[in-house]
């Protein structure tokens, strides 16, 4: 995978990954701290409120912010995104009233919901092959995990000499350097389409990613990833904490954990994914994610190793299911709706977080661990079987088709040799629209 490094253009956007990251998770750690300091024993509701104020920006203007990604130019648009962040990371230590955190999360998620869909449709333009695009999936999936284990410990080693606020210093830092780097290389321009109105562009890309049967099979199995994720992100303080009587330490053993778990599915996936399709690699990380949901409330019950046997399993699915998303967005969309589709992906899965992390804390709290988790698994086990009814193995076929009506210089046709009649995996667009003719 570290050869990928040697392409400058993709080695300096995953440098700006990684460092905005950093940073973004030094900003997580010190929103925490600053809602206690406001707010005193309600900081969990203020911050349950800044993440379903994150959740709202996501699934409402990510759609939004793509539509203009199709006609503007991809490194300023980027820059300039990373740069209101830094600039807002900036504020949050001034804040004196708990209203003005919600203002300020609402526009840095606003913002992040511009960015990083944006980013992610770049990535494929960058790394064209599919081998190297696969690899490129399994860095960005490290770089997330390690995030999780690396901000917390140098946020703690950073509290132990200044106090919280400045941390929201490293977040301002981590977002200019993201952006000095972006504007260091040359981005691919976005692919031309035919001139459309801002509704169309803005709703193209959920009715483009609904249209397409593997990415109807993907959201099923985004619902399966969140009803995971939210068990462990919302109950494993939780079950740690109250349920096993253990201190703090032990939380953050349990998380890295899953974290652990995810980074190893990412290390073996891109050999993996060079022999076996996605559709049954994926259909089979959530299948294990409903299989640990199941056994958890008889794994809790055992202490932490156990606890943490199970979430490195949780951990495994969750990256596996996660990883090739990319590589079918990638597969199911032209250049030029490239950062429509991946917009819609990031509003969608969002959306199932949205209906999953309140469901985790208020089943948790009301109804006890075992309920919650096996609430959870029923929600996975019926997005699986969602998703094998959408997303039938057939649907993976090269469909065979025809353009009568396109030139033979055309773009598209210069792609498959020059042949108005040929054969790729299924694409709904304006030149494949539903009911297309067949050869």
């Amino acid at each position: 995978m570290l050869r990928l490094l040697a392409n400058r253009t993709y080695r300096h956007l995953f440098a700006a990954q990684v460092i905005a990251l950093l940073g973004t998770g030094l900003a997580t750690v010190a929103l925490g701290l600053l809602a206690f300091d406001l707010a005193g024993a309600d900081a969990g509701l203020v911050l349950g409120t800044a993440l379903a104020i994150k959740m709202v920006a996501y699934v409402g203007l990510a759609p939004v912010a793509a539509a203009f990604a199709a006609t503007l130019p991809r490194r300023a648009m980027l820059v300039s995104l990373d740069l209101i962040r830094a600039g807002v990371a900036l504020a949050l230590p001034f804040v004196t009233e708990v209203w003005q955190v919600y203002v300020l999360i609402f526009l840095l998620q606003a913002a992040s919901a511009g960015f990083t869909p944006t980013f992610q449709a770049t990535i494929p333009d960058v790394l064209p092959d599919e081998r190297d695009y696969t690899r490129a999936l399994s860095l960005s999936r490290l770089a997330y995990d390690l995030e999780s284990l690396v901000s917390p410990m140098l946020a703690a080693a950073l509290l132990t000499v200044v106090s919280f606020p400045a941390l929201f210093g490293g977040t301002v830092l981590g977002f200019a350097a993201s952006a000095t780097l972006v504007v260091s290389v040359t981005l691919p321009s976005p692919v031309p389409g035919r001139p459309r109105g801002i509704w169309d562009r803005t709703t193209r890309g959920i009715r483009l990613y609904l249209a397409t049967a593997r990415l109807r099979g993907l959201l099923a199995l985004n619902l399966a990833v969140a009803a995971a994720g939210a068990m462990v992100i919302v109950n494993t303080v939780v079950i740690v904490q109250a349920g096993l009587g253990l201190a703090q330490s032990q939380v953050a053993l349990a998380l890295a954990a899953f974290g652990a778990g995810s980074m190893l599915a990412a290390l073996a996936l891109p050999r993996l994914l060079d022999r076996v399709h996605d559709r049954p690699v994926m259909l089979a990380g959530a299948a294990m994610l409903v299989a640990g949901l199941i056994a958890g409330p008889f794994l809790i019950a055992a202490g932490l190793p156990a606890l943490m046997a199970l979430w490195i399993v949780l951990g495994l699915g969750y990256s596996v299911v996660q990883t090739p998303s990319g590589r079918l967005l990638r597969r199911s969309a032209l250049p030029e709706d490239r950062p429509a589709i991946f917009a819609a992906q990031f509003a969608l899965s969002h959306g199932c977080w949205l209906i999953t992390y309140p469901l985790a804390g208020w089943l948790g709290a009301r109804a006890g661990m075992g309920p919650t988790f096996a609430a959870l698994a029923l929600i996975a086990a019926l997005s699986v079987a969602l998703a094998l009814w959408l997303w039938p193995a057939a649907t993976e076929a090269p469909v065979a088709h025809h353009h009568d009506d396109l030139p033979p210089d055309h773009p598209h046709l210069r792609e498959q040799s020059g042949a108005q009649g040929h054969a790729h995996p299924q694409i709904i667009d304006d030149l494949h629209p539903l009911g297309a003719r067949r050869v």
